[in-house]
């Protein structure tokens, strides 16, 4: 167990956290969210020792092992297992099969145990350090956007992996259905500090959303209690009969603290835009192979059409082609054979990873916006700017100084600034944090255009994927259906079998779809009464709250004329209508509790059935 006091840490004027304290328990599995740059990663540092904080103290049991995913590469060993075998401890170091399994799980194949770990692409040397990592069985892992280079099926095979690790975990990931599936506890920094919870990032912000909106009422309601005794205080302070009590309501007011009003945190809000093509067929590729290598083409003979408004991701292990296939399509790169037409009124948006490379160091944003097409001009890029979060003189900062987070939202600024007709992304959610994936997964399902897009984002494939481009057994295939079809019907045949024990190892479809349906009859018959019950109590509680209101202005206009009994009365009504309604916004919350717990547990029954 960790425990954390009263923690505070800035550079320079920029406070990231302040008086922040939390405790990590024995065998929680703990997902830590909130924005870019808002002191996710610093935090982790801080509890490995690599960093210091200004104030507070991190208390740890004495032996407790501390493990942490760098990205940093330094590579000491001439093969991949003999580098993973590091990882092992003194007394295993001759147990190299348990390092073995663990290569072979992140989608090492036999042959590369035998390779020099710098012969790899950067995706597969991050997972050797990770390999290095779980292998020193560290009481506490902490990982920090592991899937960021991940393909999707050694992230399924991490998924169940971290379900089973027996020791405190801590995850930052943008990958919000990775997150959900695997932590037991969200914990969130949000305006400074931190909030922990038991369940998911839904519930999380749930919660917070809730707090926040009661925080608002209470403050226009102290707010206008305060304007109306200072009221009350500058009408009758000078009357002998009312002088006391305007004496009390000065003391009164000395004694309520001021609320300020809350901060507005800026989200990432954009949409592509659309420009409108009459036509059936946007794409057509037809028997189309490429390879950097002629000798071993990546694929071959690979044909698709692409019709309008369709939504197409490509998904496969890491390696085999993806992104290639991906610039095949949309024009930049050339097939070897095969041909690729598209409509003369096609209008592309292209996003691809590299791109983030060949950003203008040198460039302000602003610049860097400037520079996709002439009739881009200042304001225009300011806008722009602003819609990705670079408001103000922040469109001013120079490229070299951008996170990259910060490079991924510049390049997805560019590719939304021309209208198109069909967008092609690659992997977009990488180094953006998880409020920023929500904007572009909402931006993406709106789009009234074509998409296609490499992805490992279960969440994003799950959402809008109509048509799936599979790589399966040495090619690409086409799998007309959603990705939940996909799994359904097809599956991941190649994934390593885990020690994860579930219902389906020993029931078949027949029993599963029973036991399924039997679930959802229980879960309706409980949660019915308890919705019925919360929306019962917010109906009240509007109520409630318009009598408040009125009341306030018949005590303003009570006020107002010097009607002193009025306002006896009235002040009488008021305060026993908040008190009322103090007591329905507590029994309002212990519902609303009460029906999140109970839907949390029959949705994790459900999804333990896989």
């Amino acid at each position: 167990m960790i425990s954390v006091e009263n923690l505070s840490k800035a550079y320079g004027a920029r406070v990231l956290l302040k008086d922040i304290s939390f405790r990590i328990n024995q065998g929680e599995r703990v997902g830590l969210i909130g924005r870019n740059g808002h002191g996710k990663t610093t935090l982790m540092r801080i509890l490995t020792g690599e960093e210091e904080q200004d104030d507070g103290n991190i208390n740890i049991p004495k032996n407790y092992l501390i493990g942490y995913l760098k990205q940093q590469l330094d590579f000491k060993m001439n093969t991949a297992l003999e580098e993973a075998s590091l990882g092992l401890r003194e007394y295993e170091s001759d147990q190299t099969w348990k390092a073995e399994k663990i290569l072979t799980g992140l989608g090492f194949s036999d042959a590369d145990m035998n390779k020099n770990p710098n012969e790899f692409s950067g995706g597969y040397q991050v997972r050797l350090n990770l390999v290095k990592l779980l292998l020193s069985e560290p009481d506490l892992l902490l990982l920090d956007e592991p899937t960021n280079y991940l393909d999707i099926t050694s992230i399924r095979w991490l998924e169940d992996f971290l379900l089973n690790w027996k020791g405190e975990l801590v995850l930052i990931t943008h990958d919000r259905s990775f997150m959900d599936k695997v932590v037991t506890h969200t914990l969130g920094i949000h305006r400074m500090k931190v909030k922990k919870i038991q369940g998911d990032t839904e519930k999380f912000y749930e919660q917070v959303e809730l707090e926040e909106e009661i925080y608002e009422k209470t403050r226009q309601n102290e707010e206008q209690k305060r304007k109306e005794m200072e009221l009350f205080v500058t009408r009758f302070k000078s009357k002998a009969s009312l002088a006391s009590r305007a004496q009390s309501r000065v003391k009164a007011l000395e004694k309520i603290g001021k609320m300020d009003k809350l901060e507005t945190i800026e989200d990432l809000e954009f949409s592509f835009k659309y420009s409108p093509i009459h036509a059936k067929e946007l794409v057509n590729v037809r028997n189309i192979s490429f390879g950097y290598d002629k000798q071993k083409p990546l694929f071959k003979d690979f044909s698709i059409t692409i019709g309008s408004n369709e939504k197409i991701c490509i998904i496969g292990k890491n390696g085999k082609g993806k992104t290639t296939l991906l610039k095949n399509i949309c024009g930049l790169l050339k097939p070897d054979t095969g041909e690729v037409s598209t409509h003369d009124k096609l209008v592309s948006g292209i996003y691809e990873q590299t791109n983030i490379v060949r950003l203008g160091l040198n460039n302000t944003i602003e610049q860097e916006l400037m520079e996709v097409d002439y009739y881009v001009d200042k304001q225009k890029a300011r806008d722009v700017a602003g819609t990705m979060m670079f408001s103000g003189d922040d469109a001013l900062k120079k490229i070299s100084v951008l996170s990259g987070g910060e490079k991924s939202r510049v390049m997805l600024a560019k590719t939304i600034l021309q209208p198109s007709n069909i967008i092609f992304l690659d992997e977009p959610t990488n180094h953006l944090d998880m409020q920023s994936c929500d904007s572009l997964l909402e931006a993406i399902d709106d789009f009234k255009g074509s998409v296609v897009m490499v992805t490992h984002n279960e969440l994003f494939l799950r959402t809008f994927a109509e048509r799936l481009i599979v790589y399966r057994e040495g090619g690409f295939e086409i799998f007309e259906g959603t990705y939940d079809e996909f799994l359904e019907k097809v599956g991941w045949g190649d994934e390593e079998e885990t020690e994860v024990s579930t219902p389906t190892n020993s029931m078949n479809r027949k029993e599963l779809r029973k036991l399924r349906a039997d679930i959802n009859a229980e879960k309706n018959k409980i949660l019915k009464p308890l919705e019925d019950k919360t929306k019962k109590l917010e109906k009240d509680l509007e109520v409630t709250e318009i009598k408040i209101d009125d009341l306030n202005n018949m005590l303003v206009e009570a006020s107002n004329k010097g009607d002193s009994e009025a306002i006896a009365k009235l002040s009488k009504e008021l305060d026993a209508m908040k008190a009322f309604a103090e007591k329905g916004l507590e029994q309002l919350l212990e519902a609303t509790e009460e029906l999140e717990n109970k839907t949390a547990s029959y949705e994790e029954k459900l999804t333990s059935l896989g």
